[in-house]
């Protein structure tokens, strides 16, 4: 691709402090992968130039032929302080993703305490980050049939946008949405314009799926496969489609697991509907047939499903049906997983791969010979601009935060414990062999994790813009 100066703007939007120049053979650009000086001034991008145009008095950090890619967003994260820091808390958890390359993240509003459904309880959430990020933040809302009144203040207070749970989720103060209030809260959410988060499963085709599994052995993954099925999902989408179709507000697909629901997906987004779509890590890299009898740590909601399903989710992704991937980080104590006995219907459900995600997208990338360019596509700019963050982060272009992943996609190395970096150094990954390892991130312009560790205090902020 031919380097246009022309094409990218160059206007200083910063003149104090250090000028700060990063220079690498393969920048990730807007405009394609290519050589480039990123000049950073006051924690934003000023300038970005071909390698010939550094000046002189810059402080110039130059990593040859490693990739400069912006610093990826991951707007699926159980954070799960305050409340529950034993599982997993803010410095644990921006640490992991630091670590990952991942400099802004999104938390939900559930597995902390109290459950993030109202301002008084956002603010509680602040109060527990402060002084612990090692990577910047936002909050996502809750939202259930009894919190309705405090949307537009939770909006107003500036989470990104609400979650909610179709299906039971276990959690008491994070209830199941009805249909009827979903129904309600349809208008208000499209006047808001901000994104309901679905986790996409109903529960009909679950309570039906139960009788199938009755006296079923539960050490077998299959078993916990058979009792939740696609329908479940399918059957929610159906739903939402429906309902977005008549009241036009933003819905969003968390941690999409059937390929069967692409097809009604994608015409519903060819139809001008306000959709966007996520899947997560782990259905795009291990598949039902591979998992043993026992593996708890891969039970999570929805269940990873069969090789051939798998691949309909990479095809989703390529033919853009599917915008971003999300970690959906969900972390417990170890107990929790019932490692000792291995039931997968009282384990809980959830994978954490904060540190990892990157790898082991770009190891299956590697594989399908997918150019590097769509890996800051699906997990740095899509998952900002669903989250209303695209003004400062996703992208390496003029004004936005100086947020970076240096990232060795030649390299490769086998998962330990040690690199995990999170509360408890479990996972369903340990011992793979991963292509592609992050040397450093940069947060808005400082170094925060390099191949020496973490570098300083945290640095990181609550991300804040309006609405």
């Amino acid at each position: 691709m031919t380097f246009n100066l022309l094409d990218l703007l160059t206007t200083k939007v910063g003149i104090s402090g250090m000028v700060q120049v990063f220079v690498s053979n393969r920048v990730v650009l807007p405009e394609g992968v290519m050589p480039a000086a990123i000049t950073v001034e006051s924690g934003r991008i000023t300038a970005v130039t071909s390698p010939d145009e550094v000046p002189e008095s810059a402080d110039v950090h130059s990593f040859g032929d490693l990739v400069l890619m912006p610093g990826l967003v991951d707007i699926h994260v159980h954070v799960n302080e305050p409340g529950r820091s034993e599982w997993e808390g803010f410095e644990t958890a921006t640490r992991a993703a630091a670590a990952g390359g991942i400099t802004t993240l999104v938390d939900m509003p559930l597995n902390c305490l109290p459950e993030t459904t109202t301002v008084t309880a956002l603010e509680i959430k602040r109060a527990a980050a402060r002084g612990k990020c090692h990577v910047d933040w936002a909050a996502w809302g809750g939202l259930t049939d009894d919190n309705q009144e405090h949307l537009l203040s939770l909006a107003r207070a500036g989470v990104r946008g609400y979650k909610c749970f179709l299906v039971d989720p276990g959690i008491e103060g994070l209830t199941r949405l009805s249909e009827t209030g979903l129904e309600r809260a349809a208008p208000a959410l499209a006047r808001m314009g901000l994104p309901l988060l679905v986790h996409a499963e109903l529960p009909g085709p679950l309570e039906a799926a139960a009788a199938t599994v009755a006296g079923a052995d539960w050490r077998q993954y299959e078993t916990y496969l058979r009792s939740r099925p696609d329908e479940a999902e399918i059957n929610a989408i159906r739903l939402l489609i429906r309902l977005c179709r008549e009241h036009r507000f933003r819905v969003h697909i968390v941690h999409l697991a059937t390929g069967l629901a692409l097809q009604e997906l994608d015409a519903a987004r060819r139809d001008g509907l306000p959709i966007t779509v996520e899947t997560c890590p782990h259905y795009l890299h291990f598949a039902a047939e591979d998992i043993p009898s026992s593996a708890t740590l891969l039970k999570c909601a929805p269940p990873i499903r069969s090789r051939g399903n798998r691949e309909e989710l990479w095809n989703g992704l390529r033919r853009g049906i599917i915008d971003l991937i999300a970690t959906d980080h969900s972390p417990c104590p170890p107990a929790m997983k019932r490692l000792q006995d291995g039931d997968f219907r009282t384990a809980w459900g959830g994978i954490a791969s904060l540190s990892l995600a990157a790898s082991i997208i770009w190891t299956a990338m590697k594989a399908r010979e997918i150019p590097l360019s769509e890996l800051s596509r699906w997990m740095a700019g899509s998952p900002a601009v669903v989250a209303g963050l695209s003004e400062r982060k996703g992208s390496l272009a003029v004004g936005m935060d100086a947020d970076f992943a240096v990232f060795d996609p030649e390299a490769s190395f086998r998962v330990t414990t040690e690199i995990l970096h999170y509360r408890h150094p479990v996972s369903p990954y340990l011992g793979e062999h991963l292509f592609g390892v992050v040397r450093q991130t940069f947060l808005r312009g400082d170094k925060v994790y390099g191949e020496e560790g973490f570098i300083g205090s945290p640095k990181g902020v609550e991300v804040k813009l309006g609405m």
